[in-house]
């Protein structure tokens, strides 16, 4: 079976044209929501040099905040358990339910989870799991992952979701109201949130110096499974951590403006021990987090706070889909978090991207994604794991630009065949060709024209 490629795979989005560019004006439109955020406070810069400098702070310390955080949480009465990588994190969450005997569980959003792969396995292991975000749900429905890592389901259009809904929930066909269907997904889902056994919250932010954590939501989704279960077990990867509660107005001033262009998410929900005869759990888990810290080229990388602001206005992800990604955490972020835990399987990823840098500016925590897009570019070619096809190309490349004669050579032929057997170059075979116009060949070189014109000035 031969390994994914972001290429083959985006091909599935990019051949339907019209779905392509909605797909792109879509996420464009929460980019345009975000600049007018941003661009609507004085201070935004100065937000992100402290959210970044909060985070720097953090992976440098981030073995004794992390402890720091265990002891005040256990003071709270939470009980804290460690996950080494997905297999554990995995095997703590089914104890926990087993002991209590769970059947079903209702989920929020939670991107550590599906890092995990923590639905099928628990599914496996005879729990029903209900995913109550919005957009999870649906995706959940059709049996697919998400393509962002906030708006899950942004691939889909109404009638995308109107049908599913139709099949799993018996709703009105052909109906694609979105009040309609959301009521819909509100009445199913509400029979969910008073039937389940526990509730299972990702942490968007976990205070070293309170043992309390932050989860936002725009649906009160993860309230409502919190408060009404009688166990609740928060899952939070290591470098959700931050110092100290008066650092969390820096985070959450730049999370929903980056995010949607909200000033702030609808429910900042603060969680700090569980109410009385209520079991309160957090799985802390590193899956490959410790390997990327040791990494000084990479390390930033954990800072990202998941805004999704990166794949808002990467040109790449606009136009390819998350899917194509193949990874949990698609687009730039994703492109630089994936190589560390397989270079060989994700090789192609740091390449689904046109360096143009939009990345790095729009990161709220200041990560040069770019940057790091390139490193994994050496990296990848110099172990050997770029494709064979690029390897070759690139040597040809070098060759041709080493040589003068040979590269205006080729330029002089190139530019007859174009313009005598365009079919040459104007087929399947050529990859710009598959979803763009090839350029007119010009009548001569920018060498040609400069000698012709040096001396008219």
């Amino acid at each position: 079976m031969s390994q994914p490629n972001h290429a083959n795979l985006a091909e599935k989005l990019t051949k339907d044209t019209k779905r392509t560019d909605w797909h792109n004006n879509s996420i464009w439109w929460v980019r345009q929501n975000r600049d007018k955020a941003v661009f609507g406070i004085p201070d935004w810069e100065n937000l992100r040099n402290t959210a970044s400098s909060i985070k720097s702070y953090m992976l440098e310390n981030l073995h004794d905040l992390l402890l720091e955080f265990e002891k005040n949480a256990l003071a709270n009465g939470v009980q804290v358990h460690w996950a080494a990588d997905a297999k554990e994190h995995n095997e703590i969450v089914h104890g926990i339910l087993s002991k209590r005997a769970v059947k079903k569980m209702v989920k929020s959003k939670s991107m550590l989870t599906e890092e995990c792969g923590l639905n099928h396995y628990l599914e496996d292991q005879g729990i029903e799991v209900i995913d109550t975000d919005l957009g999870e749900r649906i995706i959940q429905l059709r049996h697919e992952p998400p393509s962002h890592i906030v708006a899950p389901a942004i691939h889909l259009k109404r009638e995308d979701i109107s049908e599913t809904f139709h099949e799993h929930l018996g709703t009105e066909k052909g109906n694609i109201d979105p009040q309609y269907l959301t009521e819909a997904a509100r009445q199913s889902l509400r029979k969910d949130f008073l039937s389940a056994d526990a509730a299972l919250t990702g942490v968007n932010f976990a205070i070293a110096d309170t043992g309390e954590f932050v989860v936002c939501t725009n649906e009160g989704n993860a309230d409502m499974g919190a408060h009404l279960a009688p166990v609740h077990i928060a899952c939070m990867g290591l470098e959700k951590i931050i110092p100290k509660r008066e650092h969390l107005g820096v985070f959450l001033r730049v999370l929903a403006r980056s995010s949607t262009g909200q000033a702030i998410t609808t429910y900042s929900s603060h969680f700090r021990k569980p109410r009385p005869g209520q079991e309160m759990h957090i799985v802390l888990v590193d899956n490959g987090r410790s390997r990327h810290i040791q990494k000084p080229k990479f390390k930033d990388a954990l800072k990202c706070i998941r805004c999704g602001a990166c794949m808002n206005t990467c040109p790449v992800y606009r136009r390819s889909g998350g899917h194509s990604y193949h990874v949990t955490v698609p687009g730039p972020i994703g492109s630089i978090l994936a190589p560390n835990a397989d270079l060989k399987k994700n090789s192609d990823l740091p390449f689904a991207s046109s360096l143009c840098g939009a990345c790095s500016n729009v990161c709220p925590v200041k990560i040069n994604i770019h940057e790091q897009l390139y490193e994994w570019r050496q990296i990848i070619t110099q172990e050997g794991h770029s494709s064979t096809g690029k390897t070759i190309g690139m040597k040809a490349m070098n060759f041709v630009l080493s040589n003068p004669k040979v590269f205006e050579l080729g330029g002089k032929m190139g530019r007859t065949l174009m313009r005598t057997v365009p079919s040459l170059v104007n087929n399947s075979m050529n990859p710009w060709y598959k979803s763009r116009e090839m350029p007119e060949p010009p009548k001569e070189s920018f060498k040609d024209w400069y000698r012709k014109n040096r001396n008219n000035e």
